[in-house]
């Protein structure tokens, strides 16, 4: 039995979360056997801001660095060596001294359709009530369907799929990843192709950050990087970069490695009721999946002009 552990992987506690973390701690073993050792690898459950309150949207509480905030604090003052992230909740800019060193292969991005009551968006009646927290997924509900409701539904997957069995919305939207992560896609009524409800920058593929300059983690997460999954979510949060994106800012993007061996990239940005959205397609070469995200995002920002939702004055 090791003294200490020698990786000290820290994670949110929720059942999805876990999960995830679970996976990369069976990687790291699977790349170096040593750490199958009995407390070699420690998980280190950290309570976030996000997790905590529970009754708001994200938009209203200071955004998704409320997910990670406390993670990232707990790496800088050597707690944790690893910290596990869904990319889709990663503030566009890290803090110094944390650095994104390894992105896994990536798992369904869609969105699932989860209902009792209908087969799909299109299906719904008129006036039924989509509940999420997300500004993007209510905006291109609303593009969509401007004649449904969105209410507020916050809390774990788990709470989700119960609030919906109990009736306070007709239907929910869910990422596919977690789900299946989950063992849960017994539940999905239908997966949403992007073209009808493009994804969250980065969602379905996880990030591990670790401290910069800790070569020995460096090391690790190396042997763990999925090059394909890496340049996809670089180009989304390029584009992201770009547009200064948050919470409070409706934007999707969609990132894949063509046969061809090229990126193939989907983005936009909206207004949060729906009213209006800002498609953009780009295809460049993979070695510059950041720059081209980056710059698909000046174009939409251009076209969005000053004031489009609020953030650009």
């Amino acid at each position: 039995m090791t003294s200490h552990p020698v990786v000290r992987i820290g994670t949110r506690g929720s059942p999805l979360a876990l999960a995830q973390t679970h996976e990369v701690r069976d990687r790291l073993i699977a790349a170096e056997p040593a750490l199958a050792a009995p407390g070699a690898v420690e998980v280190v459950v950290i309570k976030t801001t996000g997790d905590t309150v529970q009754d708001r949207p994200l938009s209203e509480i200071g955004g998704k660095g409320l997910f990670t905030r406390e993670i990232d604090d707990a790496m800088l003052d050597g707690r944790i060596d690893l910290a596990v992230h869904s990319m889709k909740d990663v503030p566009t800019w890290l803090p110094d001294g944390i650095d994104l060193a390894c992105t896994l292969p990536r798992e369904d991005p869609r969105d699932a359709f989860i209902c009792p009551k209908a087969a799909g968006l299109d299906d719904l009646p008129p006036g039924a009530v989509v509940g999420t927290a997300s500004l993007r997924r209510q905006a291109q509900v609303l593009d969509r369907r401007p004649d449904l409701r969105v209410e507020v539904l916050r809390g774990s997957v788990q709470t989700r799929m119960r609030k919906l069995a109990e009736g306070v919305v007709d239907a929910t939207l869910l990422a596919m990843a977690g789900l299946k992560r989950l063992g849960m896609t017994d539940a999905v009524t239908a997966a949403l192709e992007p073209e009808e409800m493009l994804p969250a920058v980065g969602q379905g593929a996880l990030g591990i950050t670790c401290r910069t300059g800790d070569d020995d983690s460096h090391r690790r997460l190396a042997a763990l990087n999925d090059a394909e999954a890496a340049a996809c979510v670089a180009a989304e949060r390029g584009l992201l970069e770009a547009l200064d994106g948050s919470c409070r800012t409706p934007i999707a993007a969609l990132a894949v490695l063509t046969a061809a061996g090229e990126l193939d990239l989907r983005g936009l940005v909206a207004k949060p009721d729906g009213s209006e959205v800002l498609r953009i397609h780009r295809t460049g070469p993979a070695g510059g999946a950041a720059e081209m995200g980056r710059d698909a995002g000046r174009e939409l920002r251009s076209r969005a002009g000053p004031g489009f939702i609020g953030i650009w004055e």
